[in-house]
């Protein structure tokens, strides 16, 4: 993931600095990457191979998003359903995983991306938990972009985890019901300190959430497309990217209200 200038070709240079001009960039970019078995099987092979050559997606985005000024990318690497696969499959996830943290934590550390978590991350074995807290505590201190993994992560988990933190507090006098709003819940969520993404990317062309923060999709704009995750690179990432460039973010409100906004 060596995000120097001169790996970069001149033509994908002028894509990216056409994408600036055009308009503006998602601040936070959330991904659902799915696909992986199904592609490893249109090609013969086990559904496994599909998670490995999915790793080679994620540094190309992660690459990119960087080069583009998103500020944070969030990407959907393991739900809590997924512990429900079989158990070799599970275990083969866990090797990528693993392996993965080991080999590209130093990376993101020289090229200033700071990577956290959201989810159930307890639930791992301890040396999946070593490697997390390595790379977490690697690069902590870094500025250029933040990569959250949602990892053993569920969008409902997540809202009851609020819920039972603020109901400690109600208990403890430390909150009244009556203060009880959309912003303390959200300040209670594990992405109180990532701002709600602008924009939702799903691959493989299913068409729905599947449990991923629920909460903040609220008023993020969806783009799925059909294509599999180990084949999403860069230039699938600009499309997505043009489509929401396009849009008009309204927040419930009319165009002629976000037009009036704007002036």
């Amino acid at each position: 993931m060596n995000l120097t200038k001169n790996t970069q070709h001149t033509e994908d240079e002028l894509k990216q600095e056409h994408l600036k001009a055009s308009g503006l960039i998602p601040e936070h970019i959330a991904i659902i990457m799915d696909g992986n078995g199904r592609w490893a099987k249109s090609k013969g092979n086990l559904r496994v191979y599909g998670h490995k050559v999915g790793v080679d997606s994620v540094r190309d985005i992660v690459e990119s998003c960087a080069q583009l000024g998103v500020k944070h990318l969030t990407l959907y690497a393991f739900s809590t359903e997924n512990w429900n696969r079989p158990e070799a499959e599970v275990g083969a996830l866990m090797q990528i995983l693993i392996q993965s943290l080991r080999k590209e934590a130093k990376r993101l550390n020289k090229n200033n991306i700071r990577l956290v978590t959201i989810g159930q991350t307890e639930r791992f074995s301890d040396s999946i938990k070593k490697a997390l807290n390595e790379s977490i505590e690697l690069t902590a201190n870094n500025t250029r972009m933040q990569l959250c993994l949602a990892l053993s992560y569920s969008g409902r988990w997540d809202i009851v985890q609020a819920v039972k933190k603020i109901a400690d507090k109600v208990k403890q006098g430390e909150v009244d019901t009556s203060a009880i709003n959309d912003e303390l819940l959200s300040n209670h969520l594990t992405t109180a300190a990532i701002p709600d993404p602008d924009l939702i990317i799903r691959t493989s062309g299913e068409f729905r959430i599947s449990n991923f923060l629920l909460w903040q999709l609220a008023y993020s704009e969806l783009y799925i497309t059909e294509t599999f995750w180990p084949d999403f690179r860069r230039e699938e990432l600009y499309k997505a990217i043009e489509s929401y460039q396009k849009r008009e973010r309204r927040f419930g409100k009319t165009s002629e209200q976000v037009t009036e906004t704007t002036k």
